[in-house]
């Protein structure tokens, strides 16, 4: 199957046009008020609307109540939700039942030792997202454009499909996927002209690297 490439942290037309035009597969919105990238119901609701399914809406919150949720729902319509919070796998199960929806949860990564719990995860998500663990003293999860040793993620298997994020670029990308043979690649940050503003040409450069990199790969493996 080809690569997953999400773009993350959408809040203008314009972003979320050069997201799909791009080719992006998913595309995410922020519902935690603490992020640059925080989205509004209404905006949600008119950004949701835009996408008239040319790409999976992903919906991203940080331990957010079934009532918090139930009101993104509501507004964007996602196809997938995003747990990006300290989310429990009980918690997981409760929200995927609740809502009817997939549900992708996100899990820090800094040493070998972060990977203990993600088949405790994997359980009950519909696909792993690997993030950058966040230093100490972030007021966020993610979206902070900090990479971690892709080498942790070599020859990976957890039973369900897997993202990759934290720190991504055009310039990195290739690299990232060649190392961890991710299902998908997230990317928020890397495509910023600043925190919460979105650059189309940076989208439409990480979009073109990832699409190359995977064809690489493809290429690689049919002829050996």
């Amino acid at each position: 199957m080809p690569i997953l490439i999400k773009i993350c942290g959408l809040r203008t037309p314009e972003a979320l046009d050069a997201a799909l035009d791009a080719g992006a597969d998913m595309v995410g919105f922020v519902f935690f008020p603490p992020s640059p990238r925080h989205l509004g119901y209404e905006a949600a609701k008119l950004l949701g609307e835009r996408v008239n399914g040319r790409a999976k809406k992903v919906a991203l919150s940080v331990d957010a109540t079934d009532a918090e949720i139930g009101q993104v729902v509501a507004a964007l319509k996602p196809d997938m939700l995003q747990l990006h919070g300290r989310e429990t796998p009980e918690r997981l199960a409760t929200v995927r039942s609740r809502f009817g929806l997939p549900v992708m949860k996100a899990i820090p990564v800094e040493q070998r030792a972060d990977l203990s719990p993600v088949r405790q995860y994997a359980q009950f998500a519909d696909r792993i997202l690997f993030d950058a663990r966040a230093p100490r003293d972030a007021t966020r999860p993610g979206g902070l454009g900090k990479t971690f040793d892709w080498r942790l993620l070599e020859n990976l298997a957890i039973g369900v499909p897997f993202m990759l994020s934290g720190g991504l670029d055009a310039q990195n990308v290739a690299e990232a996927i060649a190392i961890t043979r991710a299902d998908g690649v997230d990317v928020s940050s890397g495509v910023e002209r600043a925190a919460g503003d979105k650059d189309p040409d940076k989208i439409r450069e990480f979009v073109q690297a990832a699409r190359a990199a995977d064809d690489k790969l493809a290429a690689q493996k049919r002829s050996a």
